[in-house]
């Protein structure tokens, strides 16, 4: 971040002594279980707030489990055998309202828990509609969206640019990458099936909308590879086993900035989403007293600008916008890697988080249903 000195030390100074202001009133755990998604994005979480936050905390250890896509699965599981193991977890935001439903997150109050803006604005202001549940702390804003091997589109053909190109095995041949789970398989299912934009939930919700979805992705089934880890598109692509295939657009921006592999973005109909973390309910109190310090300063101002300086997802707070600069060791303007630059943004897709909370485990049922079958 392209911040003063002077700045930056005030920032360590003020959030260090606030971190011992609260230690002194609350025993504290010295060790923290924080639940991710591996891969590039959670590279970019230890580095931006994890290992600042570490070397504020003499002693302190934190460890990484990479099982956030199976969050919901796993904190059941847990609450069920009266076991907490986990103390803070990065969920999507659909996947935070259902746990917050059933009682397995905690509701926090979001200015009480976390840091104002710089300006003094309260922190509900400044995440403002991208707190979408009263447990949900909201980290950035991400697409998933489609990356293709530049070297392996056909000889006088057009790159795909068409989110529809994804089911035109005939212009496009080769394997697919998607994600093994219905969330936005389905969607772009019936839009390259010519539902409208605006109908595609009132659609889905109906069992014939959902076999109609389906059929649509019986036309690519047998030159897919399922993945449910988001590094596992991009390794896919790095060795040159698929043409093309969904991920995060963090994931892909790793694979061509970083990497610097032959491997090009389609932005078209990609499909917003937040990322963010939830409490689990039933902590004890000295990993409670943790927990709530870490997330204060892992979601303050600086922190998830920071974060903006390893991968290309928006931060979730307004304020910490004008401080994304240049990524933290290519040294190239990350702004026009967002999903939600202008130029990447031509055609979203707008997910729909209450329509996933309330229909995800029936229409997951049906989905893997139809994948184990031939």
């Amino acid at each position: 971040m392209k911040l003063s000195k002077t700045l930056l030390a005030t920032s360590a100074l003020t959030v260090a002594a606030a971190a011992g202001a609260y230690a002194a009133g609350h025993g504290m755990a010295d060790s923290m279980t924080l639940v991710s998604w591996g891969g590039a994005y959670q590279d970019s979480q230890h580095k931006a707030y994890v290992e600042p936050y570490l070397a504020m905390n003499e002693g302190l250890t934190a460890s990484w489990d990479e099982s956030s896509n199976e969050a919901v699965a796993k904190l059941r599981a847990m609450n069920e055998a009266g076991n907490i193991t986990w103390d803070l977890v990065d969920v999507v935001a659909a996947d935070a309202i259902r746990l917050c439903d059933e009682g397995l997150a905690m509701e926090i109050d979001h200015d009480e828990l976390l840091a104002p803006a710089p300006d003094g604005t309260p922190a509900s202001e400044d995440f403002g509609d991208l707190i979408v549940s009263d447990c949900y702390i909201p980290q950035i804003v991400y697409s998933t969206t489609f990356g293709y091997r530049t070297d392996m589109v056909p000889e006088g053909v057009e790159a795909p640019n068409d989110i529809c190109d994804v089911f035109d095995l005939e212009t496009y041949p080769g394997k697919r990458s998607l994600e093994q789970r219905p969330i936005n398989n389905m969607e772009w299912a019936l839009l390259c099936d010519g539902v409208a934009k605006d109908e595609v939930y009132d659609v889905l919700e109906t069992p014939e909308g959902q076999d109609q979805a389906l059929a649509k992705l019986d036309t690519i089934k047998d030159e897919v590879i399922w993945w449910s880890a988001g590094a596992d598109t991009p390794q896919l692509l790095a060795d040159g086993e698929i043409f093309m295939g969904s991920t995060y657009n963090g994931r892909l921006f790793s694979v061509i900035e970083e990497q610097d592999q032959p491997v090009a973005m389609m932005w078209d109909a990609q499909v917003f989403d937040l990322d963010g973390w939830i409490i689990p309910t039933g902590l004890p109190e000295d990993r409670l007293a943790r927990v709530k310090d870490f997330v204060r300063f892992a979601t303050d101002t600086q922190r998830l600008a920071d974060q903006a300086a390893y991968i290309s997802y928006g931060p979730a707070r307004e304020s910490s916008a004008p401080l994304v600069s240049t990524h933290a060791e290519l040294g190239i303007e990350m702004a026009p890697h967002m999903p939600t630059d202008p130029n990447n943004a031509a055609n979203t897709f707008l997910y729909n988080y209450e329509f996933w909370a309330d229909y995800r485990d029936d229409i997951d049922a049906k989905f893997q249903a139809w994948l184990a079958r031939n």
